[in-house]
């Protein structure tokens, strides 16, 4: 790995960590989960051949700073700090923007807010449940794991929160422990630091989010709507398939499952570089 360079930004309530690879075209890389801008170290060297790759925290994780710790967290301006850091880094031109899983939601709402910010934008697996026809149901799962956060802890809410998004009907025990690849187990410290903030304001607000479809579907020659190919059936893949048939386009499907990024990280940035081209 080539090191990138480093830098701060001060936003509302936060201090953004971003990281800046490459002498191209803007691409803003935006992490999901309990990630940081190490969640695409296995990827940014390679695009860095073609764009100019910022990866960053985004705030509360890991080097982002909140200036309240306690904030609650919205996408809005979660969204609002990404559209920060594309007028610092790309003042003049429209950027390429990819996010995964909490992040893609946040691309999302960067893509109405912002469209001539934005070129194109790679959405993974988005979990958007509201646009889904038993939203209801998704609502109350997600009130269980706020509900058990607070009651019981992060290790039971996790174990709430992972169930939840198995596809219906699948009560296998989980699968044995991926093998992670060395960036991944190096950075592992960091998302299990992270884990409790997560949980505890990413989840009930990100999920509870609903997007203006309207809006998107007159903006989807610009969005590609991604989905793990080995995570049909899953909640976190519903809703980009939903999104995708209602504007009448075909998901993307990327290696893996909703963290192919991690898992398959050579496979998945060849891809994420045609569908960014395209």
């Amino acid at each position: 790995m080539t090191d990138p360079s480093i830098g701060s930004l001060g936003v509302n309530g936060a201090t953004l960590h971003y990281e800046v690879r490459g002498q191209c075209p803007l691409l803003l890389l935006i992490p999901g989960g309990a990630g940081d801008a190490a969640s695409f170290d296995g990827v940014a060297d390679d695009l860095a051949a073609e764009y100019t790759v910022v990866t960053y925290d985004p705030r509360g994780m890991s080097r982002s700073l909140l200036d309240d710790p306690e904030a609650e967290q919205r996408v809005e301006e979660h969204a609002d700090d990404a559209f920060r850091i594309l007028e610092l880094l790309s003042p003049g031109e429209p950027a390429r923007v990819f996010g995964a899983s909490s992040g893609a939601i946040t691309s999302l709402h960067l893509l109405t807010a912002h469209p001539e910010r934005v070129r194109r934008v790679v959405a993974h697996e988005p979990p958007v449940v509201e646009v889904l026809p038993d939203a209801a149901e998704h609502r109350a799962f997600i009130a269980r794991v706020r509900e058990t956060f607070r009651t019981e802890g992060l290790m039971p809410a996790m174990a709430v929160f992972v169930a939840g998004l198995r596809k219906d009907g699948d009560t296998t025990e989980p699968k044995a422990e991926i093998k992670l690849p060395p960036q991944a187990a190096a950075r592992a410290e960091r998302t299990i630091a992270n884990m409790p903030y997560f949980v505890g304001r990413i989840v009930p607000s990100f999920m509870s989010y609903a997007p203006d479809i309207d809006r998107l579907e007159a903006l989807s020659d610009r969005l590609v709507l991604a989905c793990g190919e080995d995570s049909r059936g899953e909640l976190p893949y519903r809703p980009a398939a939903f999104l995708a048939e209602r504007f009448g386009t075909e998901p993307v499907h990327f290696p893996g499952g909703h963290i192919g990024l991690t898992t398959h990280p050579a496979e998945f940035g060849e891809l994420l570089r045609k569908a960014l081209r395209s």
